[in-house]
């Protein structure tokens, strides 16, 4: 019997009587992280990483939240589970499983570049891998962390210059926690969107030494907004709520950017190609050192990435999730127009 059955519910162990990021309610969910795809409300007891608790609590409210540090093992009903960075965002982790000598691994989404925020990403040795693809195309390369961050500062700068606001757009959840570290780095004053103001401040209060934000509401003078940095969740740029930072300057944070047509087609000033998830070489590369004999490709281009690894020799198949992905959805043309290798 193997150690994760795939149901209607989600990832399911029959031995240990839990479920891994299930989308429906269940008994028992242990979690990788707090997105709203992984974590979803109704089930009667969550287990998370210490860091996941207060953003579960954040997000669906008080619920019987069990918490455990990274490779602190637990047992349940003779299923030994222990949680190992991830590298995604705050709090996030691989899911290792182990009974009577096979090991299972969960990625959940991860990047194995270090963010400073997130936590090491762990390579964990296993049997089985159960892997994201949300960036699984070779087009997908990502450049190094500190370049990106370069690139938005000079951004910054060069509207502050013209007396403009910066809009910078990235998930409330994750992506935001990184882009204001960066922007607190060229800029005194930031103001944020409630979604992301509410996620930093309860970060804040969880003892992380975050950057402060000040909330954008109806009542702050447009005049406090010139020159300053504005943080907004995806969709912001295109709604009535971002006329008041007139005149601005629309940057999106986000690994489809590494397409350049997708800046064009977003009508937005600049685009940066930073991602909460691996590229083709991390998945790869990670993928390779777990030493699994064989691995499940689940939400992303899985159908390709499950290919490419059986054509060169590792045993993959494709798996049908409800796990969608924390940043925008891929462009309908980029989706269809990019097959091959």
């Amino acid at each position: 019997m193997p150690l994760i059955e795939f149901t209607d519910k989600g990832l399911y162990c029959r031995q240990g009587n839990f479920y891994i990021d299930p989308w429906k309610p269940v008994e028992k969910a242990v979690i990788t992280h707090a997105h709203s795809h992984h974590a979803r409300w109704g089930s009667q007891s969550y287990l998370c990483h210490h860091h996941t608790k207060p953003l579960l609590q954040l997000r669906l409210g008080n619920n019987n939240y069990q918490s455990v540090q990274w490779n602190e093992p637990l047992t349940m009903n003779g299923v030994r589970i222990t949680l190992h960075p991830a590298g995604h965002m705050i709090g996030s982790s691989q899911i290792r499983l182990e009974n009577n000598g096979e090991v299972w691994v969960v990625s959940g989404d991860y990047k194995t570049e270090n963010d400073g925020i997130s936590g090491e990403f762990e390579v964990v040795h296993c049997n089985t891998f159960i892997t994201e693809s949300t960036f699984g195309l070779p087009i997908y390369r990502w450049k190094p962390q500190s370049e990106i961050f370069n690139n938005i500062k000079e951004w910054i700068r060069g509207n502050q210059l013209k007396n403009k606001t910066s809009v910078l757009i990235g998930y409330s959840l994750g992506k935001a926690q990184r882009l204001l570290k960066v922007a607190s780095e060229v800029c005194e004053t930031i103001f944020a969107h409630g979604a992301i103001y509410n996620t930093q401040e309860a970060l804040r209060m969880a003892g992380w030494k975050l950057p402060e934000v000040k909330r954008v509401t109806n009542d702050t003078p447009k005049e406090l907004f010139q020159g300053t940095v504005i943080m907004a969740p995806p969709g912001a740029d295109n709604s009535p709520w971002i006329k008041r930072f007139t005149p601005y300057s629309v940057g999106v944070s986000s690994g489809w950017m590494q397409v350049r047509g997708n800046v064009r087609r977003s009508n937005i000033d600049a685009g940066f190609a930073l991602s909460d998830h691996a590229d083709w070489n991390g998945l790869l590369n990670t993928i390779k050192a777990t030493g699994a004999e064989k691995v499940f490709v689940t939400h992303g281009f899985q159908a390709a990435f499950s290919r490419y690894l059986n054509e060169i020799g590792i045993n993959s198949a494709e798996v049908k999730t409800e796990y969608g992905n924390d940043e925008e959805e891929p462009p309908v043309e980029e989706d269809q127009a990019i097959t091959g290798y």
